[in-house]
């Protein structure tokens, strides 16, 4: 995917955790940023559907091993670097740069 979207090769190591909103599976589509890494988590955020919130609690830490279980279809996608959003549906797949992830 890396080479696809013309973006550097940056895997999440081995044990860093993502944020997950567990509870809105189920609904399309699967979204996904990844903002720069930071006390053991490797950036990404995902989370089903068009709702995002603010409320502290919408993300649950999870290792990125566990992820083949949780959220298959975002795995080709891990390798993005800091700063790519990821947008896949049914028949619709987005993955976009925005600058603005990295303002932390």
């Amino acid at each position: 995917m890396c080479k696809r979207f013309g973006a550097a090769y940056e895997p999440p190591t081995a044990g860093c955790k993502v944020g997950i909103a567990l509870q809105t599976r189920g609904h399309q589509p699967l979204n996904a940023v990844r903002r720069p890494a930071e006390r053991g988590a490797c950036g990404w955020f995902l989370w089903w559907g068009d709702t995002l919130t603010e409320n502290p609690d919408f993300f649950q830490p999870l290792h990125v091993e566990h992820l083949n279980e949780r959220c298959p279809e975002i795995i080709r996608y891990l390798a993005l670097p800091p700063g790519w959003r990821v947008q896949v549906a049914p028949g619709h797949e987005d993955a976009w740069y925005d600058a603005k992830l990295l303002d932390v």
